[in-house]
């Protein structure tokens, strides 16, 4: 009984991971990346200016908002920190329904900013829960994986009774044994962490995922739900005209109250214009593991204080503390790498996953001299995902230097040449016999990420050496990154052709599917 358990969970381990462990891979790779949004965004928009105090981003906003819109129901000002060199407005003007105008500024002039339209970071912290599938489709696929996920690594622990002592086991050039061993050293690397960022990640949208709770205790009314989570004081317009007081001392009050190392990340004006203004500051992250930061709140007409935001319900204030648990804000830079280093082994778990998937049942297949279309398929998709993957997000940050910064739609061309690179990716694998299609795909994935630099180069006249010098870590991390990508990409390229050379080919009789071409070096380099 006890071996029969064990042998359903592995079997339960096996099939969760394979059936979704594609987007899953997708998922940790994209999530992984935006743990560095602001800082990747930094790098792909070159134009942006990085100098300037908080006082002076806020006149340069409240200067361009006076004069767009002096008289409105909102503004909202997302002020530039030191990771983040964005400075965006948004305003609601009085009687408006529906989304928010916005406008990116300069950080300096206060004027409509010239620096090249691009989704920079935020295109992958929106793909890991979206997949660039419209709202809620990629949502919810997105939902659904992580619970595959969630089953996975617990019937991935119940199957490996001997876990922890294997974690010290690799075999090298031992075929299947080396993947296994590769993928529990991988899985058990960073266990904690796995656990953690999928179940947080569940928790991020469970009003989506489960919103029976919500049906059943607000009669569906979400907005009574989030007044009573998050509540918020209603204001009314006087409709009577008063001048908006200056919003930069009333920044350093705020600055004042919570120190000055404290950073002020929003500014929102309700009513501005008007008698009833008010100004609530919102400090940045840094201070605590929640999701939530600290807010204060003034009078918009007088400046006074008229006090903090008060303590949330418990519910929400849990839900905060998980989701700014799975995003990181509050991570300093050093433990932001730990985060990525994790979220690395987490892809390295799931890609050795697919990988030994194949590994293990190709040679029964050889034997018969017949291999199935579904398994020439998942190894085309694993080729594809796994390699290509990679490809498109390095032909993803060549698009951003090389396209003509003026063009229209410039951000969604960006993200059509990423699409465009990986669906040739996997037309590519589905042709090709695996170990070719490996090698190729490996090798133009360390072409994309080393030229990286030398394209940055020739497009905006910024190198690595001259960054060392003025000190930019954000442009040196992200060359020496991409350097390192592509050295990374590159050794395995050699490994999977050296590999290959020295197995001896045998071909099947017939194959039922595409790559019909397979041999068994390709069982063993996967």
């Amino acid at each position: 009984m006890k071996e029969g358990f064990r042998q359903a969970m592995a079997w339960l381990h096996t099939w969760s991971g394979l059936v979704v462990g594609w987007l899953l891979f997708a998922i940790f790779v994209t999530g992984t990346l935006a743990y560095f949004r602001p800082e990747i965004t930094q790098w792909m928009q070159p134009e942006l200016p990085r100098e300037g105090s908080t006082e002076q981003h806020t006149e340069a906003a409240e200067r361009y908002l006076r004069e767009v819109a002096p008289v409105a129901q909102s503004w909202i000002i997302s002020l530039p920190d030191g990771r983040e060199p964005q400075l965006r407005v948004f305003w609601r003007e009085l009687g408006a329904s529906g989304r928010f105008e916005r406008e990116l500024l300069d950080p300096l002039s206060g004027e409509p900013t010239s620096a090249r339209d691009t989704m920079g970071g935020n295109f992958f912290y929106r793909f890991h829960f979206e997949l660039a599938m419209p709202n809620p489709w990629g949502r919810y696929l997105v939902g659904l994986c992580a619970m595959f996920m969630l089953v996975a690594i617990i019937t991935g622990i119940v199957t490996h009774k001997k876990i922890f002592k294997e974690f010290f086991t690799f075999r090298p050039r031992k075929g299947q044994r080396s993947w296994l061993d590769f993928h529990n050293v991988s899985s058990v690397l960073a266990l904690p962490f796995h656990l953690m960022i999928t179940y947080t990640g569940l928790i991020t949208l469970m009003l989506l995922y489960m919103p029976s709770a919500v049906e059943l205790a607000y009669d569906g009314d979400r907005g009574a739900l989030f007044s009573e989570a998050f509540p918020q004081q209603e204001l009314e317009p006087a409709e009577v005209r008063a001048p908006l007081a200056p919003l930069a001392p009333i920044v350093a009050q705020a600055e004042a109250r919570w120190g000055q190392d404290a950073s002020i990340s929003r500014i929102d004006v309700q009513y501005p214009g008007d008698q009833n203004a008010s100004v609530t500051l919102q400090r940045g992250p840094g201070q605590g593991l929640s999701h939530e930061t600290d807010k204060v709140r003034f009078d918009g007409v007088s400046g006074e204080l008229l006090g903090d935001s008060g303590a949330l319900a418990p519910a929400a204030s849990t839900r905060q503390f998980l989701y700014g648990l799975h995003v990181a804000r509050f991570a300093p830079e050093l433990l932001r790498w730990l985060f990525f280093v994790s979220g690395l082994t987490g892809c390295l778990m799931i890609a050795t996953g697919l990988v030994l998937w194949t590994v293990k049942r190709r040679p029964q297949h050889l034997k018969s001299g017949r291999l199935p279309f579904g398994h020439a398929l998942v190894e085309g998709l694993n080729v594809a995902v796994v390699a290509g993957l990679p490809l498109a997000i390095a032909v993803f940050f060549h698009a951003n230097r090389l396209l003509p910064v003026g063009i229209a739609q410039r951000a969604d061309w960006e993200v059509r040449v990423f699409l465009a690179c990986w669906l040739a990716a996997l037309i590519h694998a589905l042709l090709r016999a695996p170990r070719q299609a490996w090698i190729e795909q490996l090798v133009a994935g360390a072409i994309g990420y080393l030229l990286l630099p030398m394209v940055n180069l020739l497009t905006t006249g910024d190198h690595l050496p001259a960054a060392l010098m003025r000190g930019d870590g954000v442009a040196v991390g992200f060359d020496l990154t991409a350097l390192a990508c592509g050295t990374a990409l590159a050794l395995v390229a050699r490994a999977v052709y050296r590999r290959g050379k020295t197995v001896p080919a045998q071909e099947p009789r017939q194959a039922d599917g595409p790559s019909t071409a397979m041999t068994n070096a390709d069982a063993q380099t996967g």
